[in-house]
């Protein structure tokens, strides 16, 4: 995994989500390489804005990345169910060790909050570099199921 190297024009930063990046968070989640999937596509699985914001005033948390004040990329899990739910990383920002560190501050979150195993879905294609980069990281296949491929990991506990 590469190095999170600050850029010339302002740095790399990592920071929690916070409701005004909400704009942001579906500006770069069209825009990665792949499972890319347009607004339009988030709204019919009944991701928009309003539920995202819902979301993360109750169960969620996630973290963004920014350059020089931008989202380059950003993730989130739900400590409710223990699942990762997504991570976006503009391509520019790929092999960097972004994707990577969003990953442990989730994973981290979710050992504090208690759960003691987490586990996310992905596509069954095990050419794609996601499940490369999951596998990488320590998750294991758990199950296919509807069209998906399931992962998971047991995380430490905390304290």
């Amino acid at each position: 995994m590469g190095q999170v190297k600050a850029a010339k024009d302002g740095g790399i930063e990592f920071r929690e989500v916070t409701v005004a990046d909400i704009p942001s968070l579906f500006r770069v989640r069209p825009m990665t390489r792949e499972n890319a999937m347009t607004v339009d596509d988030l709204r019919r699985i009944g991701i928009t804005p309003e539920s995202v914001e819902e979301s993360l005033r109750a169960s969620t948390r996630g973290w963004v990345c920014t350059d020089a004040g931008e989202v380059v990329a950003f993730c989130m899990a739900d400590r409710a169910s223990a699942e990762f739910l997504v991570i976006a990383v503009l391509p520019g920002y790929e092999g960097r060790g972004i994707g990577g560190r969003l990953m442990a501050l989730a994973e981290d979150w979710l050992a504090a909050s208690g759960c003691g195993r987490a586990w996310l879905t992905t596509d069954l294609d095990t050419t794609l570099r996601a499940y490369g980069f999951y596998r990488k990281r320590g998750w294991t296949d758990w199950k296919i199921e509807r069209g998906l491929r399931w992962m998971a990991i047991g995380l430490p506990h905390a304290g």
